[in-house]
């Protein structure tokens, strides 16, 4: 009888943190429906993203047509944000650039959850030697600055867009795996781990069903507050042209483009400059709505 009542209680165990999960989930959506600045940054991020995406409907230029003769008009009537030293719509140039600068942003934060989440979880779950090597991996690699080293993988990649991606996508894995790691040694402990492991789940099983749900809410807030970094770094590698290579119009690349003519076209950076400022901004307010949101120390 004793042991038919452990058993049940092994059993039930793994159930009860779905539950839990669950109730925390709508309690974050609660909170993250409340949260004005999330829905001010949602907002301002769902302009941007329709004004790139219906960028043929919004304006019928060529973003690469040339046409000399027009070269450095300002912003009027013909031209509303201007045109560049070829006589390029700065408009048209934008929009298009925008969506290569937003999949900039999703693609890095792509490469890093690959490269930091494996990482941060064998290194929590097993411990041991495996942790020791990955930890003073990661330790190195956050000695460099995230652009400079972003900047020696691109000079040993050569200059191009992906690998500028995959650059900023390995200079910000460290910080993944270090919250991933913390969030599954805190997990690995817990009373339903053990339950899972004396029914005889697996390592691997118990990785995937019961250590990577925990790492989800963390991950969306770094993960979108990381998309706004990786578009900042990605424009700066284009700024010193090793990103986006001419004639590709990406956001970091026009204004590397627009800083030799500032006294004669500052449309050329200007427009740039704030595209990115405000594209940034709103995927920084949804990202502290996020967090607030997921943040368990404020439930109540």
């Amino acid at each position: 009888m004793p042991s038919s009542t452990h058993a049940s209680a092994l059993t039930e165990a793994p159930v009860a943190a779905p539950v839990h999960s669950r109730s925390a989930w709508r309690d974050a959506l609660t909170r993250l429906r409340r949260s004005r600045g999330a829905w001010v940054g949602v907002a301002m991020l769902g302009l941007i993203v329709l004004a790139v995406l219906g960028a043929p409907l919004l304006t019928p230029k060529d973003p690469l047509a040339v046409v000399v003769e027009e070269g450095f008009l300002p912003p009027g009537p013909g031209h509303v944000f201007g045109t560049d030293i070829l006589g390029r719509d700065m408009l048209t140039r934008m929009l298009y650039g925008g969506r290569l600068s937003l999949v900039t942003g999703i693609i890095s934060v792509s490469f890093a959850l690959v490269l930091g989440v494996p990482m941060g979880v064998v290194s929590g779950y097993y411990g041991g030697l495996a942790d020791r090597l990955i930890m003073r991996l990661v330790d190195i690699m956050l000695t460099f600055p995230g652009i400079l080293l972003a900047l020696v993988i691109v000079a040993v990649l050569g200059p191009s867009l992906f690998n500028a991606m995959i650059a900023v996508g390995i200079s910000a894995s460290p910080t993944y795996a270090r919250v991933v790691r913390a969030t599954t040694l805190a997990a690995r402990i817990e009373a339903y781990i053990e339950a899972a492991r004396a029914l005889g789940c697996s390592s691997p099983r118990i990785i995937v069903r019961h250590i990577l749900p925990n790492t989800v809410a963390p991950l969306i807030v770094l993960g979108t507050l990381g998309v706004a970094g990786a578009m900042i770094s990605a424009a700066a590698l284009s700024f010193l042209g090793l990103g986006a290579q001419p004639p590709e119009p990406e956001w970091g690349a026009l204004l590397s483009e627009g800083r030799s003519y500032l006294r004669v076209a500052w449309w050329m950076t200007a427009f740039p400059g704030f595209a990115i400022m405000v594209t940034v901004l709103a995927i920084n307010l949804l990202g502290d709505g996020l967090r607030d949101a997921l943040d368990p120390r404020l439930r109540t």
